[in-house]
């Protein structure tokens, strides 16, 4: 590809993201509702401790999905087919052997995984079964979750992307079958299972057919292959092991402290933030194989204004959202939950927990996703674990300290904070060629300074005195659009240069144009 059409690529694959990603929120935050109503406490408890354990499957990847997803995009770049043919086969192979063996010993621990999480004893069994079967699904669903990364590698983000929405409406549609017809819970989680395997077998066969001259064979599992990967995604695999912990380790630390029936309420304010950092991850995704794809060719300067680009865009998006967001936090918890009141717990954890998110979008996300692709691998492992371990020790000590799931959140905030603005910025800030306060000026300042306004008209409806702000749904959802267009017109007028919006009016009524001519 030339430098122009893979801009055009980024931005087509990062509107298809955010397409992908409000279809996911609007669904998520049904279906959560609905699950968090229709299931009993320690259920809900449990089937979001499940996913988490999903979540963690992905550390038996060994970090070959990222590898997956560089090789394809460089190896594409020279057309070395048969070396790729021996990569993606040893990949696929490993994932098989890694697969079988922990789902065998999943099988045989199933017992004490359960009394871990102090399960009731009415639900010790009928849980152990239903863990089971996850584990056996799971184990047959992760060799195929290399495809979708292997579309990403082919630069076919928006196909990588359809696929993973055919996937939300089917566990959509299941959990509506859950409610509607009484199944079981058994049930319930057979039918997420295959509504993962299934658009996998899809992405499998789509990749496959953009790749003629590609052939998965046993026979073609390469050592050699497995070494020279194996280079790059061991420090992917760790970079892959700090964020999981840094990510996925509060369910399991609040469920074996505090027991499994305290992850619903910190479940219920956490949604809140865990639906921001999809919404403004987006960016960062699709810039990781391009990353690859730039530093293969060797175009450097391509390659830094891409970071800094990347970093602006990504924060403009964040911003806006963050504010309204933070400002009806208890209405957004109401809404994702049903309840009348939202507890402080839930409230200050929600609290917490947006904000750590939206600090990963200004100093982790894009500047880690593309580096880690583009040869800074190992500098990028020794932070990652490094920032794990301290979340992690945080989050243990001072979830027993405070006997809350609070101590979770600032345990996560803590390490986030301190090694985003202390390391990765000025890191950032050196691959960009600009100093610390000059990247801050060109990428945060005019976020924030486009928000102004907003914060203003958010703090008015907040504070005025004719009716209770945010007290139901409808004053929540009012209020919200009044303040996020205030936020929208506020970044086009203040945080947009001239020639910006001049190019967006541009491309916007080329994009009508079709459409208006077919009407006349």
């Amino acid at each position: 590809m030339t430098r122009d059409q893979l801009n055009k690529n980024v931005v087509r694959s990062t509107v298809s993201s955010y397409f992908r990603i409000l279809l996911r929120m609007a669904l998520g935050l049904v279906t959560f509702r609905l699950l968090y109503q229709g299931l009993r406490s320690e259920e809900f408890g449990f089937w979001s401790l499940l996913w988490a354990i999903f979540g963690y499957g992905i550390l038996l990847d060994f970090g070959l999905g990222y590898a997956a997803q560089k090789r394809v995009a460089e190896l594409s770049v020279r057309k070395d087919w048969d070396q790729l043919s021996r990569v993606l086969s040893t990949i696929f192979c490993f994932h098989l052997l890694s697969a079988g063996v922990s789902v065998l010993l999943g099988l045989l621990c199933s017992g004490p995984i359960i009394d871990l999480f102090q399960v009731g004893p009415e639900n010790r069994e009928s849980f152990r079964r239903i863990l089971q079967v996850f584990l056996v699904g799971t184990g047959i669903a992760f060799p195929l979750g290399v495809f979708p990364e292997i579309l990403q590698g082919q630069q076919r983000i928006t196909t990588a992307n359809n696929v993973s929405m055919v996937s939300m409406l089917a566990n959509f549609a299941a959990v509506l079958a859950f409610v509607l017809f009484k199944l079981s819970f058994l049930t319930l989680v057979i039918l997420a299972l295959l509504c993962i395997l299934i658009p996998y077998l899809g992405a499998a066969w789509l990749a496959l057919q953009h790749m003629p001259e590609v052939r998965l064979r046993f026979s073609l599992f390469s050592r050699s292959a497995l070494v020279t990967t194996g280079r790059f995604s061991v420090y992917a695999y760790l970079n892959m092991l700090s964020n999981v912990l840094r990510n996925k380790a509060d369910q399991p630390i609040i469920g074996g402290i505090l027991g499994i029936a305290a992850i619903t309420p910190y479940q219920a304010g956490g949604k809140v933030g865990e639906m921001f950092g999809m919404l403004t991850r987006q960016v960062a995704d699709v810039l990781s194989p391009t990353a690859a794809h730039l530093h293969a060719k060797g175009d450097a300067t391509a390659l830094r204004q891409m970071l800094i680009n990347g970093l602006r865009f990504s924060v403009l998006a964040a911003t806006p959202l963050y504010v309204v967001s933070a400002t009806y936090m208890d209405g957004v918890i109401r809404l994702l939950t049903g309840v009348n009141q939202p507890t402080r717990e839930m409230f200050w954890s929600g609290q917490l927990l947006l904000f750590w998110y939206y600090s990963l979008t200004l100093t982790h996300w894009v500047f880690k996703r593309m580096f880690l692709m583009a040869g800074q691998e190992r500098r990028m492992m020794w932070q990652g674990v490094l920032e794990a371990a301290l979340n992690l020790a945080l989050s243990i000590s001072l979830t027993f300290a405070f006997r809350s799931i609070l101590g979770v959140a600032v345990g996560s905030v803590i390490p986030t904070v301190l090694f985003g603005w202390g390391l990765l910025w000025g890191w950032a800030a050196k691959e960009a060629a600009m100093s610390r306060r000059a990247l801050f000026r060109r990428v945060v300042l005019p976020a924030w300074l486009g928000c102004l306004p907003m914060v203003g008209v958010a703090l008015a409806l907040r504070f005025q005195p004719w009716w209770p702000s945010g007290s139901n749904t409808l004053l929540v959802l009012t209020e919200g659009a009044v303040v996020g267009a205030a936020g929208l017109l506020g970044i086009w007028s203040l945080s947009l240069s001239p020639a910006e919006r001049s190019q967006l009016s541009t491309r916007f009524r080329r994009r009508r144009s079709p459409t208006a001519a077919a009407n006349s």
